[in-house]
């Protein structure tokens, strides 16, 4: 598993570019070349960027807790995989970001790219900025962080 460090923002351009901070490059090595999945956020209003490893891994999880012969966790799996694109940067170390991913995360031309544990994510500036300040009261915060982490 890959843990990536950093906080970026960056220009999505008209043709749904955006260029890869060269930090997040240089910490993933090897990986770049592996490509990516692309996926519409799990629990927030973004887009997931996984490396095609830390994808597998993900995949692997799944795979052992699922079954595809019961209806509901196939289901499950498929509602998770919706969406997922396989993704590699360009000569110049753009990813490109389809439009109806563009849509779903209300993508404008500033965004965020940002790490968290195991992905990157990728944000509308003013929506990162507001879930930063809403999702979780500082209280709320501190008292996950007291309960979970010894």
């Amino acid at each position: 598993m890959s843990y990536l460090v950093g906080h970026y923002n960056c220009k999505l351009d008209a043709k749904g570019r955006v260029l890869v901070p060269s930090e997040f490059k240089e910490q993933l090595g090897d990986q770049v070349e592996e490509g990516f999945v692309l996926r519409p956020g799990l629990h927030a209003h973004c887009l997931e960027l996984y490396t095609k490893q830390d994808w597998n891994e993900v995949q692997d999880q799944l795979r052992a807790k699922f079954s595809q012969f019961n209806k509901k966790q196939e289901a499950a799996m498929r509602r998770y995989d919706a969406g997922s694109r396989f993704v590699k940067l360009d000569a110049s170390g753009r990813l490109l970001i389809t439009k109806d991913l563009i849509e779903k995360a209300s993508l404008t031309k500033d965004i965020v790219i940002t790490s968290v544990t195991t992905k990157m994510e990728i944000w509308d500036k003013d929506l990162y900025e507001q879930s930063i300040n809403e999702d979780l009261s500082d209280e709320e915060f501190f008292n996950l962080l007291d309960e979970n982490i010894k």
